[in-house]
């Protein structure tokens, strides 16, 4: 049975796919998310590896979060999980840099 807005055979294109449609404009050495972690990283920043949509954060081999803002989304999902702990410094990034959205 075919879902509703779709025909039989349709192949749908993945969220990757349509995520890779959408450019990001880097502002060099203004990155618009930094970390501030005084000691060990709380379990809501570890939780960034699997919950940043855009794969920002990684965890290292010394088990540090590393951060790349290059491709972030600006969702603001890394400001809601670690509001409370403070490990982030959240802005939008200037006029011009950032995430440019290909709708369709």
């Amino acid at each position: 049975m075919a879902m509703s807005g779709t025909s039989v055979g349709t192949v749908l294109p993945k969220v990757e796919e349509k995520l890779f449609q959408n450019r990001y404009m880097v502002d060099a050495g203004r990155p618009h998310i930094r970390l501030s972690i005084n000691g060990e990283p709380s379990a809501a920043l570890r939780s960034l590896v699997t919950t940043c949509p855009a794969g920002c954060y990684t965890d290292n081999e010394k088990g540090q979060i590393e951060l790349v803002t290059d491709g972030c989304m600006e969702c603001g999902t890394c400001r809601v999980v670690t509001a409370k702990t403070g490990e982030i410094e959240w802005q939008y990034p200037r006029g011009g840099y950032g995430v440019l959205y290909k709708f369709g």
